[in-house]
């Protein structure tokens, strides 16, 4: 009775949309969608072997790769955030490094650098760590300024000059960067301009007891489960171009915007107690992160459209860095989840 109710609510939403994009064959994409997300499934399965719960951080790295985008990552160490990102680059059968932050770490040690050759007597490029299809950026926040900017200007420009030379990095590319809540000493906090790169900021939580007891049964067992390849990276590049052809009504683009606006003129949707708590408002780079999250959201749930639950799903992770917060929120322990929650219970969904 519950399936049936739920595939005709399904239908009427396919119908709808079907009614609003004259130029769109949506059940063609739906079609298209259904086809390309099979391996969705075999990676879930796949993270399972080895991750305990942690479905959320599961589900946005699949958004960040179908996204073409990166995740910041922030939770108490033994989260099981290294084995995550790990796990999947093995499921994918792609590349992996980790870059552990230091605070004397330089660009060079994660981008390359020349080094001389006594042999040939040339310089040669000696590429960094950077060159990987998934990137760990582990304790971001305790590496100085410079090499931060380093990894996020490659994360943007998807490529890297050393000496006269440009190389373009390897596709798909994913950097996971995590930061540490606690133990704030000797670190170098992101700066708003550079978070804002990050396509997602994602705030992962303890385990269940129940998930916790499965840990330790895992981990104190003799044999640890082998994570053998399911698909190829070519796979996942094929994917994100279905993703960029969801549809994504006009309606869904006003809702964004009303969103993005009531963080910076929270006033002109009825939220002036949000005036006094938020110092800035999210940048347009906040609209078009919010539309490709929905979209690959949207992939994930199997549709070839985004709808408004789409957008809500993922609005607390992609503005939750990018809103600024003043010292009467931090004072009334206002955070900014709460502030996006409010903004989602005001402005109208269509």
């Amino acid at each position: 009775m519950v399936a049936a109710a739920s595939c005709s609510s399904q239908k009427k939403i396919t119908k709808q949309y079907q009614f609003m994009a004259e130029s769109v064959n949506i059940r063609e994409l739906n079609e298209l969608v259904a086809g390309k997300s099979d391996f969705i499934e075999l990676i879930t399965r796949g993270m399972d072997t080895t991750i305990v719960g942690q479905k959320h951080l599961i589900e946005s790295l699949l958004i960040a790769l179908l996204s073409n985008g990166h995740v910041l990552l922030e939770g108490v160490p033994g989260l099981a955030k290294t084995l995550a990102i790990k796990t999947l680059s093995q499921l994918i059968d792609a590349k992996y490094s980790r870059i552990q932050f230091t605070p004397d770490l330089l660009p060079a040690d994660v981008v390359g650098t020349m080094v001389y050759s006594v042999k040939s007597e040339q310089f040669q490029v000696k590429k960094g760590p950077i060159f990987a299809n998934f990137v760990l950026a582990d304790e971001i926040n305790r590496a100085p300024a410079k090499v931060q900017s380093a990894l996020l200007e490659a994360m943007q420009e998807r490529q890297v000059t050393i000496g006269d030379n440009t190389f373009g990095l390897d596709e798909p590319f994913l950097v996971m960067a995590t930061q540490n809540p606690v133990e704030q000493e000797g670190t170098y906090p992101l700066p708003e301009a550079q978070v804002d790169r990050f396509l997602m900021k994602v705030v992962i939580g303890y385990p269940t007891k129940e998930e916790e007891k499965i840990i330790i049964r895992q981990n104190i067992a003799r044999e640890r489960p082998v994570v053998r390849p399911v698909l190829h990276p070519r796979e996942i590049i094929e994917a994100q171009k279905v993703v960029e052809q969801i549809y994504v009504d006009e309606k869904i683009e006003r809702y964004i915007v009303d969103l993005v606006f009531a963080t910076r003129f929270p006033s002109e949707y009825g939220l002036n107690d949000l005036a006094g708590l938020i110092s800035f408002g999210a940048s347009p780079r906040a609209s078009i992160s919010l539309a490709r999250a929905a979209r690959a959201y949207a992939f994930l749930h199997q549709r070839g459209f985004v709808v408004p639950e789409d957008v809500i799903a993922v609005s607390h992770d992609v503005l939750r860095h990018r809103i600024g917060i003043t010292y009467e929120a931090e004072a009334n322990n206002i955070s900014t989840d709460e502030i996006i929650t409010d903004i989602l219970d005001k402005v109208q969904v269509p």
